[in-house]
């Protein structure tokens, strides 16, 4: 934008500067691998990787019994990524139990595992999917001639722990939740055999990969729960193990808390600031006025965070006083906002 001799560059939010060139993930407060989000244009959140917990995501959490949080309200979600897992070409059975957040949360069309074809260049339809849709366990495979989809009958949302046993072997597959009756299907086409080459997703994807998933996958959400004991065997006589390479050990994650922790009974948001927490990722929301880690710093008169905003017009410059602020004004403007030539 070209106010004469007075150009400025009318940045998008979050960046600041003549050049829009400070994000405030620049100087990347975060640690450990951490993802780091712009809160506003003073602070970041950090959205920590497995393993880690707090604002920083500076604390070691051990975690036995993983937790997701969904998708955050930045658009990611939590997940754990595994190995892929080998030889499930034409039988595998994978068992697992899972708790949820809420009673809500069975009714959003939420993730529980995922592996596929798509991505690194390769853009076969193969893939295996576990999720939850309208409170009821949806199944689904593609062995590259057609998807194959079974439905359990709605949870009993009274159960505590939820108990889950598929299968299959060729074109057939079968799914049996808690103390419901074994469900099977038949996949369509002549194609035998999954072919699937990404890593083993539980509880949500990284970054915003929808993108990976099969057409038709309305798994947008991330599980909001915990998942626990997952444990895959690719053949009738083996015994099963945990996913992962050393087994039960992802290769990353976001967001992931342990069961029945809180991170935020760890933090106190000041100034009435409200503490929000994503599985074991955590900060707090400020209350307007105030910003900071921990909402203890005062928005100065001249921020652009400040509301109402200053009225010094672009090129001039704010400056606080006791009572309000001035604007100076650049060579060539005046008046009390430098609006006048």
């Amino acid at each position: 934008v070209s106010d004469a001799e007075n150009w400025f560059c009318e940045c998008p939010k979050l960046y600041s500067g003549k050049l829009c060139q400070f994000a405030t993930c620049d100087k990347n407060p975060c640690g450990n691998g951490a993802t780091c989000f712009p809160k506003s244009r003073r602070d970041a959140v950090c959205l920590c990787p497995y393993g880690r917990s707090g604002i920083l995501c500076s604390d070691a959490i051990n975690i036995s019994q993983p937790s997701f949080s969904g998708t955050d309200v930045f658009g990611y979600t939590s997940f754990l990524a595994y190995s892929t897992i080998p030889n499930i070409t034409f039988y595998y059975e994978f068992r697992l139990k899972f708790q949820l957040a809420n009673h809500h949360s069975a009714l959003k069309e939420n993730l529980i595992f995922f592996t596929g074809q798509k991505g690194q260049g390769l853009n076969g339809d193969d893939f295996l999917e576990l999720g939850l849709r309208n409170g009821r366990v949806v199944y689904s495979y593609n062995l590259g001639s057609g998807t194959a989809t079974i439905i359990s009958k709605p949870l009993d949302l009274t159960l505590n722990i939820h108990v889950i046993h598929l299968g299959r072997y060729l074109q057939k597959g079968w799914l049996k939740v808690d103390d419901q009756k074994n469900k099977t299907v038949t996949s369509p086409g002549r194609l035998v055999g999954l072919n699937v080459f990404s890593q083993f997703y539980l509880g949500g994807y990284r970054e915003y990969t929808p993108e990976l998933l099969p057409k038709g996958s309305r798994f947008k959400n991330g599980f909001q729960g915990c998942i626990f004991d997952v444990q895959v065997r690719a053949s009738m006589n083996q015994e099963f193990k945990s996913p992962g390479i050393p087994e039960g050990h992802p290769n990353s994650g976001r967001s992931v808390g342990q069961c029945k922790d809180s991170p935020c009974s760890l933090i106190k948001c000041r100034n009435g600031g409200k503490c929000i927490e994503s599985g074991s990722s955590v900060y707090c929301d400020c209350l307007t006025g105030w910003k900071g880690a921990f909402c203890t710093e005062t928005v100065s008169v001249c921020e652009p965070e400040h509301k109402p905003p200053h009225l010094c017009k672009q090129g001039s410059t704010c400056v606080p006083l006791p009572h309000g602020y001035t604007c100076h004004c650049p060579l060539g403007t005046t008046g009390t906002y430098c609006e006048q030539g």
